[in-house]
């Protein structure tokens, strides 16, 4: 996979806020070498966030992500400053980009102080250095020019040191050794592009090859054949969510088994937590409301997993009328009070950080966080043999 086919849940994403007018899309148009945003003399310009997914050397592939002005007022301004607070909570680097002629503002102490409590990786951009009435940076802020391009160079160097991701993370591959045989069971998905596997898929496959391990793909329907026809018992059987029921029942019970999911949350970081919410099943009455949750946007099919067979699946399993609601992509709710349960998607389409900070915005609201894959495991009865792969886990439901 290039730099340039990078999924956006895997690359760096570089925020930069800032008052208005400071020069933000600017400080991005230079940092990118590209027009990236659109750039105005004309306070508030940037309306909405801008991203743009880029390779930035030296720190590899990234999104870069302009955000309107921090000090915007009026409703929708308000609108624009809560929704540049969500932002943050994604970021891996913020940048406080401040306009050397202003020095920081009280936006700009106010930003700053939510940066630091929410201990994100950040820089202050000195921007503007070049013009006559700078102001003098302090000493923990990088003079940089998007007119002149003074401190641009040494400015993403600083970002390249400040990225999270030196030690690079597993999705299965430390579970095995060189050599093993993986068996991964691939349903031909109806919301995935005509041709394509689903990304949990594409990853996988590309990383059993990378380290020397032997994958084989069937369809749910061609699994019995396919392990008849190995020399040796595969290490390890991961089968799509969907068909955790059939792939259970036809994998000798001496073959770990697990799902795309339930490895998406382990990489995600979430699965302890994806694993703990399963209880909350047992305590579903009628009436209670469950958010599903989709990191990513797709045209829905008539049998989609998350609108479709996941909540039938779940109100066949607890015998009650449950009210099941959706979002997607960006779009996370702010209150959760309103429901039981929160079911997200494996996440492989938002970074770590973004799933992180949906499943502490529920847990601080006292609202149980689970996971698609998890869910289905403890509907189809083979969770117990799903975690066995994870010993510390397999006591919680």
């Amino acid at each position: 996979m290039s730099m340039n086919e990078t999924p956006s849940g895997e690359r760096v994403q570089i925020g930069f806020f800032g008052a208005r007018n400071a020069g933000k899309s600017s400080l991005v148009n230079a940092v990118a070498g590209q027009r990236v945003s659109i750039v105005s003399d004309t306070r508030g310009t940037t309306t909405d966030p801008v991203r743009k997914a880029m390779e930035l050397l030296p720190l590899g592939p990234v999104v870069l992500i302009d955000t309107p002005g921090f000090d915007d007022t009026g409703e929708l301004g308000a609108l624009r400053v809560e929704r540049t607070k969500d932002i943050l909570s994604h970021c891996d680097i913020a940048v406080l980009v401040v306009d050397a002629s202003l020095g920081l503002l009280p936006a700009d102490a106010e930003l700053m102080s939510v940066i630091k409590e929410r201990e994100i990786p950040y820089l202050v951009a000195w921007n503007k250095c070049d013009r006559g009435d700078a102001l003098t940076p302090p000493p923990d802020a990088l003079p940089v020019s998007s007119v002149t391009r003074e401190g641009i160079q040494a400015f993403k160097e600083q970002l390249s040191l400040l990225s999270p991701r030196q030690e690079e993370k597993k999705i299965v591959s430390d579970l095995l050794s060189p050599g093993d045989t993986c068996v991964l069971v691939c349903p031909i998905d109806a919301s995935a592009p005509k041709g394509r596997l689903i990304l949990p898929q594409q990853q996988v496959i590309r990383e059993l090859l990378e380290e020397d391990i032997i994958a084989v793909v069937a369809r749910e329907a061609n699994l019995a054949h396919a392990l008849t026809r190995l020399s040796t018992p595969p290490a390890l059987v991961i089968t799509d969510s969907q068909a955790f029921r059939e792939v259970d029942r036809t994998v000798p019970p001496d073959i770990p088994l697990t799902s795309f999911s339930i490895l998406m949350a382990r990489y995600k970081g979430f699965l302890e937590t994806a694993v703990a919410g399963i209880d909350a099943i047992k305590d579903l009455e009628d009436g209670s409301r469950v958010l599903m949750a989709e990191g990513c946007t797709h045209h829905r099919q008539c049998n989609d997993i998350g609108t479709v067979k996941i909540p039938s699946w779940l109100r066949a399993f607890t015998h009650k009328q449950l009210t099941i609601e959706t979002c997607s992509g960006r779009d996370f709710p702010e209150d959760l009070s309103p429901y039981q349960l929160i079911v997200h998607c494996g996440g492989c389409m938002l970074t770590e950080n973004m799933v992180k900070a949906r499943m502490a915005r529920a847990l601080r609201q006292g609202i149980p966080f689970t996971n698609y894959g998890t869910v289905i495991a403890a509907i189809t009865g083979a969770l117990d043999r799903s975690l066995a792969l994870f010993p510390s886990l397999r006591h919680l439901p």
